[in-house]
C-alpha cells in the first residue's frame, strides 16, 4: 500500500548502472529524482520506464546536498510530512521504508533513521557502515548481534551516511536542508551535527536493510597539489570548523597550529613545496572564516533552513 506522506528522493548523476534497480525497490512510495546534469542516457531512461517519478532535471550539478535540497523542498510542496534520501547506488530490500516509518512514529526523538546497509553481494555489511556502527559509536551493536543478546529496534549513533536516510516532520522543520557549503561530501556528517545539537537523534533500524552497491568502485589516488589535494583538504577543515557543537574559535585555532607545525618542519627539512602546501592551505582558511561563520549561524537556528529556493 502506497503512503503518500513519504516522497523518496533520489539525486542522480550518470546513474544508468544502478537506477533500474534502484527504482524498482521503490515502487509502493511517490519518488522524486532530482538529476544533476547527468551525461549519460538516465534523464531519458527515467522518462520513458518511470513515468510516475517526478523529475526535476537540473541545468548544472548542483552536488549531493543542495539537489536533495531541491528534492525535499519539492516533496514540501506536494504536502509530504517525511522524506526518504536513498542514493542512486542503494536498493530497498522487502518492506525497509514501512519499518523505518514504524520505528519513526514510536520515537520522535530520532530525526534521521538508517536501515543496516549490505554490500552490492549480499554477503556482508557495506565497509563503511560497519565502521560507522563500531564500539566507539555504538558499543552495543555488534554485541548484541554476536552474542545473541536482545536486539534493540533501533541503535543510536553519531553518524552513518546518508545512502537512505530517514528525515522525520520534526526534523526537516528543526533542522532543515543540507549546507550548501558541501557539495560532495562530508555534507551529512555536517547534517548529523546539526541533528545532534537540535537536540534529535540519529538511528540505524536493526531490522531494515538497503544494499549499497558500491564496493568495486575505487578511489582515484589524489596527487599532491591537485586541485583534487587541496578539495578534500578545504572540505576537511570546513567539516571541522561548521560543527556547531564544538567553538568556531576553539577548532580554527587549533587548524592554524597544526598547519604552522606543518609548515615549520617542512620549512626546517628543506621540503619547501610542502611548505607551501601548507601555507596555500592556511590563506584558504583565512577565506573562508567569515563565510563559516555565516553557515555555522544560520546552521543553528531553529526552521527549514537551507530550502527557501
Amino acid at each position: 500500500m502506497t503512503n503518500n506522506n513519504i516522497h523518496i528522493i533520489i539525486v542522480t548523476y550518470n546513474a544508468m548502472p544502478w537506477i533500474q534497480k534502484c527504482l524498482e525497490s521503490t515502487s509502493s512510495y511517490p519518488v522524486i529524482v532530482v538529476d544533476n546534469a547527468s551525461k549519460d542516457d538516465s534523464v531519458t531512461y527515467i522518462q520513458e520506464n518511470f513515468p510516475s517519478v517526478i523529475l526535476l532535471t537540473q541545468k548544472t550539478n548542483l552536488g549531493f546536498g543542495k539537489a536533495n535540497n531541491v528534492g525535499i523542498a519539492k516533496a514540501l510542496e506536494l504536502n509530504a510530512k517525511t522524506v526518504f534520501l536513498l542514493n542512486q547506488d542503494a536498493y530497498l530490500i522487502d518492506d525497509c521504508l514501512d519499518k523505518l516509518f514504524k520505528i519513526q512514529q514510536a520515537n520522535p526523538d530520532y530525526g534521521i533513521l538508517s536501515p543496516i546497509h549490505i554490500n552490492g553481494k549480499q554477503n556482508q555489511l557495506d565497509l563503511s557502515f560497519s565502521k560507522y556502527m563500531n564500539h566507539t559509536e555504538n558499543s552495543d551493536f555488534f554485541s548484541d548481534f554476536v552474542l545473541n543478546k536482545n536486539i534493540q529496534s533501533v541503535y543510536s549513533v553519531p553518524f552513518v551516511n546518508a545512502a537512505g536516510w530517514l528525515l522525520s516532520e520534526k526534523c526537516i522543520n528543526q533542522v532543515g536542508g543540507f549546507d550548501p557549503l558541501f557539495f560532495h561530501y562530508a555534507e551529512d556528517d555536517n547534517y548529523c551535527h546539526r541533528v545532534l545539537y537540535h537536540g534529535l537523534k540519529v538511528g540505524v533500524v536493526s531490522d531494515a536493510f538497503l544494499i549499497h552497491d558500491r564496493e568495486d568502485r575505487k578511489s582515484p589516488k589524489i596527487a599532491p597539489f591537485s586541485k583534487q589535494y587541496f578539495a578534500m583538504a578545504e572540505r576537511k577543515y570546513k567539516l571541522r570548523l561548521s560543527n556547531i557543537n564544538k567553538s568556531f574559535d576553539g577548532e580554527y585555532s587549533k587548524i592554524i597550529k597544526e598547519l604552522k607545525k606543518i609548515r615549520l618542519k617542512k620549512v626546517l627539512k628543506f621540503k619547501w613545496q610542502k611548505a607551501l602546501r601548507a601555507q596555500k592551505q592556511l590563506n584558504r582558511l583565512e577565506q573562508l572564516k567569515e563565510q563559516i561563520i555565516l553557515h555555522r549561524a544560520k546552521s543553528a537556528s531553529v526552521g527549514k533552513t537551507y530550502l527557501d529556493f
